[in-house]
C-alpha cells in the first residue's frame, strides 16, 4: 500500500518577510527593492537596515510579536517602511482605506483592536469623532495635529534613529503566522477584517504569478490597503525583484512612469486599459520596458497589438489566492482563465449542490494545501463560520464554467455596487442616509451613467411631513460616507417597493433605473474626488 506524501505548508524560507530581507541583503545588496518616483530608490541592503531601525523603534512604543499595527497612509516610502517594520517583529500590519471616516473608522478600530496607528496628520484628526476603542497611541507623519482625549500623539521622528542589527522575535516567524489583516470593501455590509498568513501572500501572488522573475519591476499602482497592492510587493520579495510604488498617477504619465522606474508588470485594470487605448497613437507606443500586464482579456489583443506586451488575466479577491489564471494572451475574451494547480473548485447553487457546466452557480474554493486561504475574519467567528462552511470558502461570486474548464465571471451574489474600482456596500450607504432625521428609508443600487459607467443611486422615502432637498441629504452623507460611496444620483419616492416579508425590491428599482427625476450631484456642481494628502 502506498502511503501518500504528506502535506505541509509554504516553508518560512520561502515567504516570510524578515527571511526574504535578510537573504536578499545578503544575497542581493545592492539589487533594487523599491523604486519611487522622484525619490531615491531602496536596495535591499538599505530596505533591510531601514526595516530593522524601524523595528526597533517601533519596539520601543511596545509593539510585540503577534500585535497588530494600524497604518492609515497613502502608497509611498513610508507606508513600505511601517509594513516592513511590523513584519519583522512578528506583528500584524493593518492597512486601511485613507477615504474611511465615521462608522467606516469605527469599525476598523473595533476590529482589529490594535493599540498602535501611525496615521497621515490630515486624516488623524478624524479619530476625534469615534470611539477610539483600543486605541492608545498613534505616530502622526506629515502634519502637525491638535491633541485628541484619550490618545497619546508621537511625531514621525520617534522612528529614527534605531538600530540597525537584525531583529530578533520571542519565536520564529512561521509560514501561517498573520502577515496582515485587509479589509474588504465592505459589499454586504461592515468590511470584514480579512486575516492574511504569509503563507496566503505568497500563494496569491509569488505562485499565481510565476512568470516574475528577479530581474522584473512590478508597479504598485493600487493603493497597499487592497490585495492588489499588496500582492506585488509579496511577489518581489519571494523572487528577489523590485516594485515600483505609486500613490497616485495621470493617465498621460502611466508610459513615462513605466519608463521612468522601469517597470516590467503592472496591473492594467478598471478603467486603465480604456484610457490608454484612446490616447493618440504614438510612434512610442512600443517603446517602454512593461512586458506583461494583468487586465481582462476582452482588451487584450488589441492592447498587446499596439503597446506590445503580453497580458493574463486572473480572478482573485481578498481571502482567496488568485485561483483562476489564463494562460499568456488568451483569446477568450470573457473568461478569467482556469484553475491553477492545487486547488479545487465548484459552482453550486443555494444549497451547495454543483451545478452542470454551463450553468450559472457560486464559486466555492479549496486547496490542497494549508494556509494558502485566508484563515477567517477578525472578531467575526459568524462571518467566518458562514463564508468557510462545508468545507469550501464561499467567494459570494457568480460563475459559469464551460466543458473546458474556463470559468467566466457573470456577477456578484453579493448586494454591492461597484464604482470606479472600488465595491460599495448599499448597506452602509443607506445606514448613514437613515442617521438624517427625515429620512424614513432608502435603497442604494447601482446605475449607469451616460458613459457606462457604474454609479450610485439612492431612492430614498423621506418622514411625513419632511422636506429635504437633495444637496442637503448629499452635504450630511459626504461626512458620514468615504467620498466613493457617496450617491451621485437621488431620486424621492413615495414608498418603496417591497416582498410580502417587508424586504426591499432592488430588482425593481433597478428595472426602473434613473428615470427622468432623479437628481444629479455632478449637474449640480458637486464633485467629490479622492481626498489629496500633502
Amino acid at each position: 500500500m502506498n502511503t501518500p506524501d504528506p502535506v505541509v505548508t509554504t516553508p518560512a524560507e520561502h515567504c516570510v518577510f524578515g527571511s526574504l530581507l535578510a537573504r536578499w541583503a545578503s544575497e542581493r545588496p545592492d539589487a533594487s527593492f523599491a523604486r519611487f518616483p522622484n525619490q531615491p530608490a531602496w536596495s535591499y541592503r538599505q530596505a533591510y537596515e531601514l526595516a530593522c531601525q524601524t523595528a526597533d523603534r517601533l519596539r520601543t512604543l511596545g509593539v510585540r510579536q503577534d500585535d497588530r499595527v494600524l497604518c492609515w497612509l497613502p502608497n509611498g516610502p513610508e507606508m513600505l517602511r511601517v509594513w516592513l517594520a511590523v513584519n519583522l517583529l512578528g506583528a500584524t500590519f493593518v492597512p486601511f482605506n485613507i477615504s474611511y471616516r465615521g462608522n467606516t473608522l469605527q469599525n476598523v478600530l473595533k476590529l482589529s483592536q490594535a493599540r498602535l496607528l501611525v496615521g497621515h496628520g490630515q486624516l488623524v484628526p478624524r479619530l476625534a469623532e469615534v470611539p477610539l476603542e483600543a486605541l492608545t497611541d498613534v505616530i502622526v507623519v506629515g502634519h502637525s495635529v491638535e491633541p485628541i482625549a484619550g490618545l497619546r500623539l508621537h511625531g514621525v521622528d520617534v522612528l529614527e534613529g534605531g538600530s540597525a542589527a537584525p531583529i530578533q522575535t520571542e519565536r520564529p516567524i512561521q509560514a501561517h503566522d498573520t502577515q496582515s489583516i485587509i479589509f474588504t470593501s465592505g459589499t454586504t455590509g461592515p468590511s470584514k477584517a480579512v486575516l492574511s498568513s504569509y503563507a496566503h501572500l505568497y500563494a496569491q501572488g509569488a505562485e499565481a504569478f510565476d512568470f516574475f522573475t528577479e530581474d522584473d519591476c512590478f508597479m504598485v499602482n493600487l493603493p497597499m490597503f487592497h490585495c492588489g497592492g499588496t500582492i506585488p510587493v509579496g511577489v518581489a520579495l519571494a523572487r528577489g525583484g523590485a516594485i515600483t510604488v505609486l500613490d497616485k498617477f495621470r493617465v498621460d504619465d502611466f508610459w513615462d512612469l513605466v519608463r521612468q522606474t522601469h517597470t516590467t508588470v503592472a496591473y492594467v485594470i478598471v478603467g486603465l486599459p480604456n484610457l490608454l487605448l484612446k490616447r493618440p497613437a504614438s510612434g512610442q507606443d512600443k517603446e517602454h520596458p512593461l512586458r506583461v500586464a494583468i487586465m481582462s482579456a476582452a482588451l487584450g489583443p488589441e492592447f498587446r497589438q499596439r503597446f506590445g506586451c503580453d497580458y493574463y488575466t486572473i480572478f482573485n479577491m481578498s481571502e482567496v489566492c488568485t485561483p483562476i489564471r489564463s494562460d499568456r494572451n488568451p483569446v477568450l475574451a470573457k473568461s478569467c482563465g482556469r484553475l491553477r494547480r492545487g486547488i479545487d473548485a465548484r459552482l453550486v447553487d443555494a444549497s451547495d449542490s454543483e451545478v452542470a457546466n454551463g450553468e450559472v452557480g457560486e464559486l466555492m474554493l479549496r486547496t490542497a494545501r494549508p494556509w494558502m486561504l485566508s484563515h477567517g475574519y477578525a472578531a467575526d467567528p459568524q462571518a467566518t463560520a458562514s463564508a468557510w462552511r462545508n468545507g469550501w470558502f464561499h467567494t459570494g461570486d457568480l460563475f459559469r464554467k464551460d466543458n473546458e474548464g474556463n470559468f467566466y465571471f457573470i456577477d456578484r451574489l453579493k448586494d454591492s455596487i461597484r464604482r470606479k474600482g472600488e465595491n460599495i456596500s448599499s448597506v452602509e450607504v443607506e445606514a448613514a442616509a437613515a442617521s438624517h432625521p427625515s429620512v424614513l428609508e432608502s435603497a442604494a443600487i447601482p446605475v449607469r451613467d451616460e458613459h457606462g459607467d457604474e454609479e450610485v443611486l439612492m431612492v430614498v422615502v423621506y418622514q411625513p411631513g419632511a422636506m429635504l432637498q437633495p444637496q442637503a441629504l448629499i452635504e450630511h452623507l459626504v461626512q458620514r460616507l468615504p467620498y466613493f460611496m457617496v450617491p451621485r444620483y437621488v431620486r424621492v419616492a413615495q414608498e418603496l417597493p417591497k416582498t410580502p416579508t417587508g424586504k426591499v425590491q432592488k430588482a425593481a428599482l433597478r428595472a426602473q433605473g434613473l428615470g427622468g427625476d432623479s437628481w444629479d450631484r455632478e449637474q449640480a456642481g458637486i464633485i467629490l474626488k479622492k481626498e489629496q494628502l500633502i
